[in-house]
């Protein structure tokens, strides 16, 4: 097996890992802080007037497809769910790329190599192994 075979593999579950500790910690925030998180939903996503019990429904389901994404479990839908999430988190900030030493506006150009972690995870995904569950084959 060579060297790039045997990387790969680690490589890929440390952004997983990252990635999803970067989900884990704003899923939490619908938890700890649902109003916090209305009002960003409010403010990058143009929805607003949500209530704490709807903030828990969203965060919920964030946190189930979250620990799929975690475990390796249905990647094409996981690992799409958590690229296209971001990649709207990611899109939704835009103004704040315009203005970048204005304010905490220069933390929000983290996000670009957090989404081209995504893209190589949803790309790669059937390379992503290391520390994943095993999912049986199922019958064609």
């Amino acid at each position: 097996m060579s060297q790039h075979n045997k990387s790969l593999p680690i490589a890929l579950f440390g952004l997983r890992a990252s990635v999803f500790l970067v989900m884990f910690m704003w899923t939490l925030d619908k938890f700890i802080n649902p109003s916090h998180a209305a009002k960003i939903y409010e403010s990058f996503y143009l929805i607003g007037g949500l209530e704490s019990s709807v903030m828990l429904i969203i965060g919920s389901v964030e946190l189930v497809i979250l620990a799929a994404f975690l475990a390796g479990l249905y990647k094409k839908f996981s690992y799409g769910f958590v690229l296209v999430l971001h990649a709207v988190s990611t899109v939704s900030a835009f103004k704040y790329y315009l203005s970048p030493f204005a304010s905490t506006h220069l933390l929000f150009f983290a996000a670009w190599p957090m989404l081209a972690a995504c893209i190589t995870l949803f790309l790669l995904r059937d390379e992503d192994v290391l520390l994943t569950v095993r999912q049986p084959l199922r019958n064609a």
